[in-house]
């Protein structure tokens, strides 16, 4: 039977008891099926991940025993996603498999090809949190309220933008990606791509530069993640051993 693993924003330590959300107790509950005394593990950035054992549930209620850990805390490479407001399923699928990839961060951008004006900031965390309970990593990325092209531009800390566009004359992603180490933002346009006016003021900024995905023309979603998985693998975590 598998251990459910369960994020916990409340301070772990060994020896302690801990409430439950409610939402929590009921998926063990009801959804799980879990008594007194089954095994659960508990994590968060700050703490690492501990072994527990409920010792209470009752509905809409449950109580962790905090037993010892099983992981340290250790930090995530502050890679980042910036991605254009796409449609809603499409946004979704990309916010958790950007979590499965380690992503720090995620901001959804409206630009003037967006096909919607409104972004479910909550329902995408929900979806980064459970994806981050099941990938097995001990943070789960931080999701920015959506803001357009040039707010988030303004606000900005001059980090590296990495600026998937694929009709320009530019080079590949992989190339550029291997001259910087983490802050690293990959940012990722509309369905239709960027128009030349966004792209300009981009390039007006110094920290930007626009890089190839490949010949071919890839969807918003397909273009995160095969972009975050080249960061990654050149300037991330994935040269390090799985679960230290």
């Amino acid at each position: 039977m598998s251990i459910p693993r369960l994020h916990c924003p409340t301070p772990l330590a060994e020896g302690t008891e801990i409430d439950a959300t409610p939402a929590q107790a009921h998926y063990l509950g009801a959804v799980m099926r879990r008594s007194v005394g089954d095994g659960v593990h508990l994590f968060n950035a700050g703490d690492g991940e501990f072994a527990a054992t409920l010792s209470a549930i009752r509905k809409d209620r449950a109580r962790f025993a905090v037993g010892p850990r099983r992981r340290s805390p250790h930090p995530t490479p502050d890679i980042r996603l910036l991605i254009a407001a796409i449609k809603r399923d499409a946004l979704e699928w990309a916010v958790e498999k950007a979590t499965e990839l380690g992503v720090a961060s995620i901001q959804p951008v409206f630009t003037r090809r967006s096909v919607t004006d409104r972004v479910n900031t909550d329902r995408l965390t929900l979806i980064a949190r459970e994806a981050a309970e099941q990938c097995e990593r001990l943070d789960i990325p931080v999701i920015a309220p959506a803001a357009t092209l040039e707010a988030v531009l303004a606000a900005w800390d001059d980090a590296p933008i990495l600026v998937a566009a694929e009709r320009r004359d530019c080079p590949p992603l992989l190339t550029l990606a291997a001259q910087h180490r983490p802050p690293l933002a990959l940012l990722v346009g509309p369905e239709g791509g960027f128009t030349e006016g966004e792209l300009d003021v981009l390039l007006l900024r110094p920290f930007v530069a626009t890089v190839a995905l490949g010949p071919r023309i890839l969807r918003a979603e397909t273009a995160a993640v095969a972009g975050l998985a080249l960061l990654q693998a050149v300037a991330g975590d994935w040269t390090t051993r799985a679960m230290e």
